[in-house]
């Protein structure tokens, strides 16, 4: 992974102060009229003719003050407690009755992969959440979710989940959960509430920075990055002022426009790239996504497509997808253009790492990264558009 240094131009601007003397027929200004044949010729010359101070120059690539460090999960410039904090990975309900939800500008890396019964789930990696005043709604977890999570060494927070597919990962005991329904797949440990008060209904069911804390300081987990944690970028990232547009790429394609309806036709999730912002901004159900406690809409600096295999398990449609593979299929998007990838992971903690054709890692550019996992082509789910081009392969 890179190790980023940093450092500070400034620049210099030089000023030039004019005394005034009491005027006299002897003297202009304080000069002898004798000698006023001799004046400087830097006082017959005009502003506009002098030599222009050299312009400040502003590194963009160092940090904006003491004690900021590069994101592992973005490579925004944050304080340093919140790479020493562990995310949170919390699962948000993508259904149409449960949207607006709280705390999604605090994601860093976002998920969205089927579940059964042709809807899709959602997974947040939020970092910088001890001060966020509610999180959710939350809803239940599958395991694929908990393999996705695992490489960001995070405090998982869901609301149940399948128990004969999910409680083997949740109860082993390097993983850390938070699990409102309580029980064998581990306790809420006091850590959320209901809004409006005492409903039992889906979709109401939240936490928030401090009951989280609470939650954590009573399990007895750690709230600091633990040793399974590398400790480095999550993603190889480029530099905020050398930006990687894809230009380098003779076989990228222009990708404005991710229609992902095909993959997730329920809620038709979908990205529009907006070029003066270098980001993509997301829709569900054709409307903006947004974050209820601030009114921003999601955006994305880069996306991923990842093509896994999956499986499903019985007759009620619970699905298994393979989060653990090498060289699968998958695109990646970024700047308004797309190239085609392969992706592997080998171990729980160890990041999902993506190669281009060439066999070079990846360069992400620095902000949120979305991450479509998919099914392999041929599959009911398997098809997108990008820039009205359908992938199916």
């Amino acid at each position: 992974m890179k190790k980023f240094k940093a450092a500070i131009a400034a620049g210099m601007a030089a000023t030039f102060l004019f005394g005034c003397g009491s005027a006299s027929d002897e003297s202009v200004v304080g000069i002898s009229v004798e000698k006023l044949d001799e004046v400087p010729e830097v006082l017959e010359t005009t502003p506009d003719e002098q030599e222009p101070a050299e312009e400040e120059t502003v590194d963009e690539d160092a940090p904006p003050a003491e004690g900021m460090v590069r994101s592992y999960f973005t490579n925004k410039w944050v304080d340093e407690e919140i790479n020493k904090t562990r995310p949170l990975a919390v699962m948000y309900p993508i259904n149409k009755e449960a949207q607006p939800q709280y705390g999604l500008s605090n994601v860093a890396v976002f998920y969205e992969i089927m579940e059964e019964g042709s809807m899709s789930r959602q997974m947040g990696i939020l970092e910088d959440w001890a001060g966020l005043d509610r999180i959710g709604n939350i809803r239940s977890i599958r395991d694929y979710f908990v393999y996705a999570a695992l490489e960001y060494d995070p405090v998982i927070v869901h609301y149940g989940g399948p128990e004969l597919y999910v409680k083997t990962i949740l109860t082993r005991k390097d993983v850390d959960n938070l699990n409102g329904v309580g029980g064998v797949m581990g306790s809420d440990y006091s850590a959320f509430f209901r809004i409006p008060e005492g409903s039992t209904s889906e979709h109401t069911a939240f936490t928030d920075g401090s009951h989280v804390s609470a939650a954590i300081d009573k399990a007895g987990f750690s709230l600091e990055h633990r040793d399974q944690f590398e400790g480095e970028p999550h993603f190889t990232f480029t530099g905020y002022s050398s930006p990687n547009t894809l230009e380098d790429y003779k076989d990228a394609v222009d990708a404005t426009e991710i229609d992902m309806a095909g993959c997730f036709p329920v809620t038709k999730s979908a990205l529009k790239y907006d070029e003066s912002e270098g980001v993509y901004y997301k829709t569900l159900y054709g409307n903006a996504q947004k974050d209820a406690l601030t009114g921003e809409q999601l955006s994305f600096a880069n996306i991923v497509i990842q093509r896994t295999y999956h499986e499903t398990r019985d007759d009620n449609g619970y699905l298994a997808y393979q989060m653990h593979d090498t060289t699968r299929d998958g695109y990646f998007i970024t700047k308004g253009k797309m190239i085609h990838v392969t992706w592997e992971k080998s171990d729980d903690y160890g990041p999902t790492t993506y190669y281009d054709d060439n066999g070079d890692e990846v360069v992400f550019n620095t902000g949120r990264t979305m991450i479509f996992v998919i099914q392999l082509k041929g599959k009911s789910f398997s098809t997108f558009k990008v820039n009205g081009t359908s992938y199916a392969d």
